[in-house]
């Protein structure tokens, strides 16, 4: 058995800084790899393996053996069997339609340009149709915690090889909630990022509008690295997007800046007669509520909105969008596709033209209402899968149950929103229960901060293994530019103008104090009453401030606001740091009080001293 069994991506680079090296590591995991293990397709042979050590040795050479401009050297990953990858072929969980692609995928690129190692593909619900990881020629790929049950779909192989350790990371497709489901059915970190944020370039398209590559990953810090590595615009892609410098004017609450904190829950949430997992979500509520450090509130809220929108995915023509893209291999080989995924690609017959435009409109029209139902949240907070059927359940009744798994995540992708699935702890029967995040698109690395707030207060061990969960990564920084700035005065919390940051979508990070090199004066003549900090060379106190955050697209016109002879400089706090801060032109203090003594602004009013 390979030591490298449950190691995470901080593990394996830790080896090779202490001298190990990839070849000797990744040929004892692959000679561990068994041909009977399901979850696999195709694998890396030993004519493979030693170009991939090639590949290897060239970018290691191109960096000047410098590791850390390759932040994934030597990481073996594993890629759902609908994603291009040179030297396998791309299946889509369908013997009959396999092609030999003459490039890698464009997310597949970028991994191996930093580093990593594709050791093999994996199982999948065939052509990405299904939520169970029942619907393959390859065989069902079950639980990593009970082989009666189901992996969840369709990336059922990808997240079975990073549950039991294989690998510290793979990559899945997400389109109903892929990438997401088996993550929560086997205590996996499930990373659906915003639509376009990774390319699609070079994957099957199940719905190619809403598909995403998604990360499976045994900690929040090891999916967020790999989507880091393989995020950015790809102009060859229709559907990639550049990630934006600036917060839209209109954008809903749930698009806002700033932290991940009121989350709605829904109000009367359906676990199908699933009594365990019901149980499973309480416990995890009551956790939520306590996550005190993250000053998290729960909101309960009607969910029938989002409930409508997922059941257009699968009950309304976005069917079509999966009949679009295997039509011409449909029309020949009918026969070699799976039954269930045949019956449910072919109700694209139902639906004409018009029926497309108008679930269209009622697409946009239910967004509305869950941008408006969502007006003061910033989150979603969502049962991951409602169920854990056993996989002679699903075989039973194979349509129902798949409805059933996606109640929470089939709308995701059409409101065009992000999420990241966590694990919440264990169910009574010993299988893992989870739950997912949701925002709005561009919030993925604020999902990450919250959600490793709750795994550091809830931790479970990795995946499948007995291996413990290390310490998360505390916070990510926002994908808009941010800008701090502190306030001393009249734009503090509850203070008359701290409207001016709070309209801008502000959020207060911290009450601190300057260094002790500061005066602080009630400058005349000034309404509503305002200070001027003066800095000094001797004689000075600590000024108690906040230090509030915007984004910097926002900032431009905060400052305009400001009146003479207040300003934007540079203030000293505390602990040495330097952030934007309001500072006064000299000729300010002109007849100015020093009210110093009180420490800070609010201390000076609350003193009622002036009035006097």
């Amino acid at each position: 058995m390979p030591t490298t069994l449950g190691w995470t991506i901080t593990d394996w680079q830790q080896a090779y800084r202490e001298g190990a090296e990839p070849e000797s590591l990744i040929s004892k995991l692959l000679d561990y790899l068994k041909d009977t293990d399901n979850a696999w397709i195709s694998r890396l042979d030993d004519q493979g393996l030693n170009t991939a050590m090639a590949e290897l040795s060239e970018h290691l050479e191109e960096v000047d053996g410098d590791l850390a401009q390759l932040p994934l050297f030597g990481v073996p990953f594993a890629v759902k069997d609908n994603i291009d990858a040179v030297g396998m072929a791309t299946t889509a969980g369908c013997p009959a339609f396999a092609y030999q692609p003459g490039q890698d995928a464009a997310v597949v690129r970028k991994l191996k340009a930093a580093g990593a190692v594709l050791i093999g593909k994996t199982n999948l619900d065939q052509f990405a149709t299904g939520l169970v990881g029942t619907r393959s020629p390859y065989g069902a790929v079950s639980n990593s915690f009970n082989k009666k049950v189901i992996s969840g779909g369709s990336s059922s192989g990808s997240a079975s090889v990073v549950a039991r350790g294989l690998v510290p990371f793979s990559l899945g497709t997400d389109t109903a909630g892929s990438g997401r489901v088996p993550a929560g059915l086997n205590n996996l970190v499930g990373l659906k990022p915003t639509k376009g944020l990774l390319s699609i370039e070079g994957v099957v398209p199940a719905c190619r509008s809403l598909d995403c590559v998604s990360v499976f990953g045994l900690t929040i810090h090891d999916a967020a690295l790999v989507a880091d590595c393989i995020s950015g615009f790809e102009p060859a892609d229709a559907y990639s997007r550049k990630a934006p410098t600036a917060l839209p004017l209109d954008a809903p609450a749930i698009r806002r800046s700033g932290p991940v904190q009121r989350l709605a829950i829904p109000d009367s949430p359906r676990f199908f007669g699933d009594q365990q997992a019901e149980a499973a979500w309480n416990t995890a509520l009551s956790q939520w509520r306590q996550l005190d450090t993250a000053g998290i509130e729960l909101v309960p809220l009607d969910f029938t909105p989002m409930l409508e929108l997922a059941a257009l995915l699968y009950e309304g023509p976005w069917v079509a969008e999966r009949h679009a893209a295997v039509e011409a291999f449909m029309a020949n080989h009918a026969a070699d596709i799976n039954t269930t995924v045949r019956s449910i690609i072919s109700n694209a017959g139902k639906f004409g033209a018009t029926d497309t435009f108008k679930a269209q409109y009622r697409k946009e029209e239910l967004v509305r209402q869950i941008d408006t139902l969502l007006s003061e949240i910033d989150g979603l907070l969502v049962p991951t899968a409602p169920i854990a059927p056993t996989i002679d359940a699903v075989n039973v009744n194979p349509v129902e149950l798949n409805s059933q798994l996606g109640t929470y995540t089939n709308f995701v992708n059409l409101a065009d929103l992000c999420a990241l699935a966590v694990p919440a702890g264990f169910r009574d029967d010993g299988l893992p229960f989870g739950v997912t995040l949701i925002s709005g698109a561009w919030k993925d690395r604020e999902l990450q901060t919250l959600a490793s707030q709750w795994l550091n207060a809830h931790p479970t061990p990795l995946g499948a293994t007995d291996k413990p969960r290390p310490q998360e990564v505390a916070t990510y920084p926002p994908a808009v530019p941010m800008v701090q700035v502190a306030v001393v005065g009249a734009h503090l919390s509850g203070m008359p103008l701290n409207t001016q940051l709070t309209e801008r979508r502000g959020r207060l990070l911290e009450q601190t104090t300057t260094t002790a090199n500061y005066r602080l004066y009630a400058l005349p003549n000034t309404t509503p009453p305002k200070p001027g900090l003066k800095r000094v060379e001797q004689n000075g106190a600590e000024i108690v401030l906040e230090v509030w955050e915007m984004a910097a697209s926002e900032f431009g016109s905060f400052v305009n606001l400001i009146p003479a002879p207040l300003g934007i400089g540079n203030v000293e706090l505390a602990d040495g740091r330097w952030v934007n801060g309001f500072i006064c032109e000299g000729y300010g203090f002109t007849g100015a009080r020093d009210v110093t003594e009180y420490g800070g602004w609010r201390a000076f009013i609350k003193s009622g001293a002036a009035t006097q």
